[in-house]
């Protein structure tokens, strides 16, 4: 499984608090949001030599491609229906006995109505301009996904519903007031895995729906890990945000993708962007099962290798 989204959850939960509207702006600023930066500790520093290593181990062994697949990455209709149904309508994890543990089964379309609302929050210790860099890369990245899916979807400052987190490994476990005042209705059990992530997750996502939707999302919260070098970190960004959207799995089969286990790719494919597109395609809807959405999926992926080649 991908280091990268070790824990991932989707529509799951009762966020009673955000079935008649979207979330409300930021609180005012937490132990973990505030203006001013600070030097990092020494187990943040320690961090971020552990990681500058990670990811100079995974491009030594030719991964982390940054090309979007070639000539070496072929793929037809056939496959990106196969992946797209595995990727879209299977889940990589349960919530039992309070803890995510790792069990694929089935489920439905899910994927965002309501326009995405995305909100970067910094811990002090990310310094003035790896914020700027963040968030040049989060508008650029929010910018491709809404011509790729043709929904709306932008970074705000406030006002929004699905909330980045770019923090250390002190901050996360500090951060359950700011995830409960973001997300009001988060349950304790959620709050604990976020808090709790262990060095190898790299980065994760949990997104929401409300009771009776269907598997509408309303709302997501993805953890980046601050002590990442640049391309760890934009990884984190691409994967992250195209799963809270509704991608939610893994396939080992997957290629060229960033949803595979591997970390061949670190950043959006082809084929990523062809799958986006097929989950925000009208003619699927919330709450299809796999045999439903199968047929229309696979008309839809003819159309588009068609298009594209």
């Amino acid at each position: 499984m991908s280091a990268r989204a070790m824990f991932r959850m989707a529509a799951f939960g009762a966020l009673v608090a955000l079935a008649a509207c979207d979330v409300p702006p930021p609180p005012p600023p937490t132990p973990i949001e505030t203006p001013e930066s600070k030097a990092p500790t020494p187990q943040e520093t320690a961090l971020g030599r552990y990681y500058q290593g990670v990811q100079a181990r995974l491009l030594a062994q030719g991964l982390l491609r940054t090309d979007g697949g070639g000539p070496d990455t072929p793929f037809g209709p056939r496959d990106l229906a196969r992946n797209f149904e595995r990727i879209a309508l299977y889940d990589e994890y349960q919530l039992e006995n309070g803890r995510f543990v790792q069990r694929e089964t089935k489920s439905t379309l899910r994927r965002w109505e309501k326009p995405v609302r995305i909100v970067p929050i910094f811990g002090r210790s990310v310094p003035d301009d790896q914020r700027a860099q963040d968030a040049d890369n989060l508008r650029a990245y929010a910018r491709r996904l809404s011509d790729l899916t043709r929904h709306p979807i932008s970074v705000a400052s406030a006002g929004g519903n699905y909330f980045v987190l770019f923090l250390t490994a002190d901050e996360l476990a500090a951060s359950g007031a700011t995830l409960r005042a973001l997300l009001p209705g988060i349950d304790s059990d959620t709050v604990a895995e976020i808090t709790r992530l262990p060095r190898t997750t790299y980065c994760s996502v949990y997104a929401f729906s409300d009771p009776g939707s269907g598997g509408a999302y309303s709302a997501a919260v993805a953890v980046i890990r601050a002590e990442h070098p640049d391309l760890l970190r934009l990884s984190c960004i691409h994967e992250e945000i195209a799963q809270g959207l509704g991608l939610a799995n893994d396939s080992p089969r997957a290629r060229p993708s960033i949803f595979n286990d591997d970390e061949e790719f670190a950043l959006l494919t082809r084929m990523d962007e062809l799958m986006l597109r097929i989950l925000y395609d009208r003619r699927l809807h919330v709450g299809m099962t796999p045999e439903e959405a199968r047929p229309i999926v696979e008309r839809i992926a003819d159309e588009l290798m068609g298009a594209t080649g």
